[in-house]
């Protein structure tokens, strides 16, 4: 499962990064605040972009979803589970699924 969290959460900074890249907005401040990191607990797993709550993952399946509030879980935002991440694109401020 931590391995899942950390390729996840490269995956997700790689995205993020490229995007900015992308867009010209690649300035210091911005590449910084879009490193991804993981906080593990003992239901749910949560996924942070910069100082920002992003996604929240069940630990016991490895499904994913978005957040209402920091620590929250949004079951209504479902973005896949750990083992489908390329199916998505994670570079925007939501994940959408490729080929939409």
């Amino acid at each position: 499962m931590e391995e899942k969290l950390k390729a996840f959460c490269e995956l997700l900074t790689k995205e993020r990064q490229d995007r900015l890249r992308a867009e010209n907005l690649d300035c210091q401040a911005n590449l910084n605040n879009s490193v991804a990191h993981y906080h593990v607990a003992k239901k749910y797993s949560r996924v942070d972009v910069g100082v920002s709550g992003a996604y929240m993952v069940v630990n016991e399946t490895g499904e994913i979803f978005g957040i209402k509030a920091y620590g929250v879980i949004h079951r209504g935002h479902f973005y896949g589970t750990l083992d489908t991440l390329n199916e998505y694109n994670w570079g925007g401020f939501y994940a959408e699924k490729k080929g939409k």
